[in-house]
């Protein structure tokens, strides 16, 4: 009997040894886990002690990807904030369309429940008629003469029409010239637009200008492009060369043509009520901050474009440039269409517009 007991209490302490053995295995695999989350909950608290030592936040969100030129430009901006203010502003970078479409950006930006966005011209002459002047076709005869006539007054003049909508118009960045793709045929004359099946953006000026030109323009949401060229739905589009490239819409489309036929700036734009809200110096800086990072993103943007240009050529697409004569032509057959949307847009700033273009040629 004794034993017995003694071999069960050696088989007990046997057992109690390796449970404390197992226990202290246990004890450092949770160290270990506990290390990790504290080192990603003090990542956590550092990011947020980062905005939360701020005295203000701007949420800045594009609708275009991260390798587009404008996001960055878009991260220059915080760049030259953040270090101007010593971190008093943080600005968080948002693309491809995290925080919305450009619509809805805006839409935000005048509740106040964003801090700024960077539109292409189209979308903002929903809130600004004037601003639908940019669709003129064939309007900017080089980006030299789009710089002069952005930065001088009339385009400070429909900037200040923009706070009627409670925003804040700061600069102009580039999206660029609007060129042609498509799978039918290359454009080389007016001609070659007759019957062509093309997508526009949901714009009545747009719309009348490739009915001018004998295309058949659709209007169709940006997201359902690719898919529409891939089965043929529509033949072709028309975009800036790095949106055309960064896209991959040459992988279902056999010509691009440098028709050059629309020249599109974005608008660098802040919530009035924010902007309001800042100091002077700090309204200031944020303002220096836009046109800076504009010009770096408009530098950007023309190298990034000719890269990708060639980019294309390399990859097998029909690229080809059009002749004056031939841009002439197609600017004289959409003139109709340009008058008779002249009174919408505002006839008055239309003609500031041709008038600053003269000058600066």
């Amino acid at each position: 009997m004794k034993k017995l007991s003694l071999l069960l209490f050696s088989l007990m302490l046997v057992l109690v040894l390796a449970a404390c053995g197992g226990g202290g295995n246990d004890d450092a695999s949770e160290s270990s886990d506990s290390n990790e989350t504290s080192e990603s909950s003090s990542g956590e608290d550092a990011s947020s002690e980062s905005s939360g030592d701020a005295e203000f936040v701007i949420r800045a969100g594009i609708g275009l990807n991260s390798e587009h030129p404008q996001y960055a430009g878009l991260l220059k901006f915080k760049e030259i904030v953040e270090a101007e203010t010593d971190g008093a502003i943080v600005v968080e970078t948002y693309h491809s369309g995290q925080l919305g479409d450009d619509r809805s950006m805006m839409e935000a930006l005048q509740l106040g429940s964003q801090e700024v966005t960077i539109p292409s011209t189209a979308p903002i002459a929903n809130f600004v008629p004037e601003f639908a002047v940019f669709d003129i076709p064939f309007l900017m005869p080089s980006v030299e003469v789009a710089d002069a006539v952005l930065d001088g007054e009339v385009g400070q003049k429909l900037l200040d029409m923009l706070e009627e909508q409670n925003l804040v118009g700061l600069a102009y960045w580039e999206n660029g010239y609007r060129d042609m793709s498509n799978s039918v045929r290359p454009i080389e004359s007016l001609a070659d637009f007759e019957g062509l099946k093309i997508r526009t953006m949901e714009n009545d000026l747009h719309l009348a200008a490739f009915r001018a030109m004998g295309a058949n323009p659709t209007p169709m949401a940006f997201t359902e492009l690719f898919t529409a060229l891939q089965q043929g739905t529509v033949d072709g589009q028309e975009n800036p060369i790095a949106t055309i490239y960064l896209e991959g819409f040459h992988e279902v489309q056999e010509y691009i043509s440098a028709t050059n036929h629309v020249y599109t700036p974005f608008v660098f734009m802040i919530s009035k009520p924010f902007y309001d809200s800042l100091p002077a110096e700090y309204q200031e800086i944020v303002k220096n901050a836009a046109i800076e990072a504009g010009k770096f993103e408009r530098e950007e943007n023309r190298k990034a474009n000719e890269e990708y240009k060639q980019a294309l050529i390399d990859e097998g697409v029909n690229f080809n440039e059009v002749s004056d004569e031939a841009k002439e032509e197609m600017r004289e057959a959409v003139q109709p269409a340009v008058d008779e949307f002249a009174e919408t847009i505002g006839k008055e700033i239309v003609q500031e517009i041709y008038d600053a273009i003269e000058a600066a040629q």
